[in-house]
């Protein structure tokens, strides 16, 4: 019998827990989004922050999204040669690079890139007493470090996805004609006849969504690392992890409220 209430309040303190911390990640996000509807408005933070984003970004992205989308185009000839639809290769691979693989490539290589580098300087500077010097001088330290980034995140994406699209559709482009050997002018045919607008505004929606998600774990796990430079290090792990995780998560809830019929 103690062994089940014991199991039972293991349970109960894990279920508290997450409970307690998805309150706090909430409380935190509405206070940031609050301050982004006061003044002062940190211009040169917000820019700093976007062009860490979408700048020094953009050539991993690029390099993914364009053999990714060369990857689908082989491996779904492989599969529909056996059955004579080679001419839904272009369909595919406009179709999965921008409803899915564009936003959560690009999401996922932020989340690893941006987001653990914000998670290391604003736990630095938690650790170093920074933060709270902000505040001696006059500084809300959520207005000048938190919501710039959450609003630069949530802007940059999207950029980013859209060059993620195009240059994962001129892989797959590349890849058919070169390589397999297709006709140019059909496989740019079929593909504008399978994309429609709303797969293009899906796929910047959840880019928006996964920025957002990516600075807000950022900025939430460093602001409240403790301990040292070992804090510091358990922030940046666990700021890559959660972005991951939540990324992949509302994907699957987006596509589902999208598309789902």
């Amino acid at each position: 019998m103690s062994s089940v209430l014991s199991l039972v309040a293991s349970l109960g303190s894990i279920v508290l827990g997450f409970v307690r911390s998805a309150g706090s990640l909430a409380l935190f996000a509405v206070a940031a989004i609050s301050h982004l509807f006061r003044p002062p408005f940190y211009w040169r933070a917000f820019l700093a922050a976007f062009i860490e984003f979408a700048f020094f970004s953009l050539p991993v992205v690029a390099l993914t999204a364009l053999f990714s989308g060369g990857v689908i185009a082989l491996q779904s000839y492989t599969g529909f040669a056996r059955y004579n639809a080679q001419s839904a290769i272009a369909g595919i691979v406009v179709l999965s690079v921008v409803r899915e693989l564009g936003p959560v490539l690009a999401g996922l290589i932020v989340a690893g890139r941006v987001g653990s580098a914000m998670a290391a300087e604003i736990g630095t500077m938690r650790v170093t007493d920074q933060i709270d010097a902000l505040g001696t001088l006059s500084t809300n330290p959520m207005k000048y470090l938190v919501t710039p980034r959450l609003l630069a995140g949530t802007l940059a994406l999207p950029l980013l996805v859209v060059v993620a699209d195009i240059l994962g559709v001129l892989g797959g482009f590349i890849v058919s004609v070169v390589k397999l050997g297709f006709s140019p002018n059909a496989y740019i045919a079929n593909t504008f006849s399978v994309m429609q607008p709303m797969d293009v505004n899906v796929g910047l929606v959840k880019a928006a969504v996964f920025g957002f998600l990516i600075a807000l774990m950022g900025c939430y796990n460093g602001y409240h690392s403790r301990g040292g430079a070992q804090g510091v290090g358990s922030a940046t792990t666990a700021s890559v992890v959660a972005a991951s995780i939540l990324v992949l998560a509302f994907d699957y809830m987006l596509t589902e409220m999208f598309f789902s019929r």
